[in-house]
């Protein structure tokens, strides 16, 4: 299909249920895992992914700010609030894309952040044929039908299915399902069809893909992320001579830039960017954890575009290189090795600048400095270097 007939596929997540089984705990779409807010992780799973065009979620209204600190930079379309049970709530969700006019439309459970990219495309390539598309799995065990701790009878397993989400559709028809299916106390968007005669076809699901309902799946998830994943360490040193300012520098512009913070100081890095020694260190860090060669590969110093640069664009440009490689950043921890400027008092708003480029916590950042007692280059002064130790996580495959 050329680009100028590409079909438009939208993800609608939903995360308007009440979470009970969670106990008194977060709302299970806004809790921890694996350092990451779960309802992030499945949006950046859906963002990520070349073949979907927007990503809309359904959530409680109460849960609101809870949900505007989980999307902080992420760019999804503006958020719906749902009804009384998953199915309104989907309903209402499929109603507020009427605008945009989807062609094929992915219905999610936001507390199932591990479906795969792989899946992601079969379901939607599945529905260049089909209307209704799920993902199940077979059941293996066998199934007890049980009440109040008593077996009543056994259910036969050949045929069965567990089934999944993401489910795939396409709009017009889902839609259509849903606002013939309005009272209805149905528990998933394939069984709307169903109760409307509209064909479902399966494809295969995935065992990693399952839904967090309970502390224990929680737990559970955590230790599948550990197996797929993998932690990485890289380290990056950067060197910059330093010379004073000239006697025609006013004093107000007397300053040296470190870490992106501009310190008052007699004299400024040399260098062919902004010579900001600490973020240059990082950006050979993080390249290195994911074996993508140094700075000086991506943005030579014989390139004149990168003539007084800021070097804030080298360091995003090596964080955009490790998301797309699925890679999240763990720790950064940066040592300036220098006599003068004293750095401590300006290593808080370093952190926050770099937290805030990078978008994560604080706490993720060390910044931290020391002298040579005046040996080296560094102590007489010629000089400033640093040191940086970059530590992601990284899919095994990566």
């Amino acid at each position: 299909m050329s680009e100028k007939h590409k079909s438009k596929t939208i993800a609608l997540l939903v995360a308007a249920g009440r979470s009970e089984r969670m106990g008194e705990r977060l709302p299970k779409p806004y809790m921890q895992l694996d350092n990451e807010v779960i309802l992030r992780r499945t949006i950046k799973t859906f963002l990520n992914h070349p073949e979907i065009d927007g990503i809309r979620v359904v959530i409680r209204r109460e849960h609101h700010p809870l949900y505007k600190k989980a999307i902080d930079g992420l760019t999804v379309i503006p958020c719906v609030v749902g009804g009384h049970s998953r199915q309104e709530s989907v309903r209402i969700g499929l109603e507020s894309l009427s605008y945009i006019k989807p062609d094929k439309v992915l219905i999610h459970d936001a507390a199932r952040p591990l479906a795969s990219a792989e899946l992601i495309s079969d379901i939607i390539h599945s529905l260049d044929t089909h209307k209704a598309v799920i993902p199940v799995l077979p059941i293996n065990d066998t199934i007890k039908h049980v009440q109040n701790g008593k077996v009543i009878s056994t259910i036969p397993r050949e045929g069965a299915a567990i089934v999944q989400t993401p489910q795939g559709f396409d709009y017009q028809t889902i839609i259509s399902a849903h606002n013939k299916s309005i009272g209805e106390n149905l528990t998933d968007d394939s069984a709307v069809c169903e109760f409307v005669d509209i064909p479902v076809f399966t494809i295969e699901g995935e065992r990693d893909n399952f839904k967090i309902t309970s502390p224990e799946d929680l737990k559970h998830m955590e230790n599948t992320l550990n197996l797929h994943n993998e932690t990485r360490v890289g380290m990056g040193y950067d060197v910059h001579q330093i010379a004073a300012h000239d006697t025609e520098t006013p004093l107000s512009q007397q300053n040296i830039k470190i870490c992106g913070v501009r310190i008052p100081f007699t004299h400024y890095s040399v260098g062919h960017s902004d010579a900001d020694v600490g973020l240059h260190a990082l950006v050979d860090a993080i390249l290195g954890a994911i074996g993508a060669g140094d700075i000086g590969t991506h943005f030579p110093a014989n390139d004149i575009k990168w003539q007084g640069a800021d070097s804030a664009r080298f360091l995003l440009h090596a964080y955009e290189m490790l998301k797309n490689r699925g890679g999240e950043l763990v720790n950064i921890d940066i040592t300036i090795i220098c006599e003068r400027p004293k750095i401590a008092p300006h290593s808080k708003i370093m952190t926050e600048y770099i937290a805030n480029i990078l978008k994560i916590d604080n706490h993720r950042i060390s910044i931290k400095a020391t002298t040579t007692e005046k040996l080296g280059f560094e102590g007489r002064g010629e000089g400033i270097s640093a040191q940086a130790i970059a530590t992601i996580r990284l899919p095994r495959n990566q």
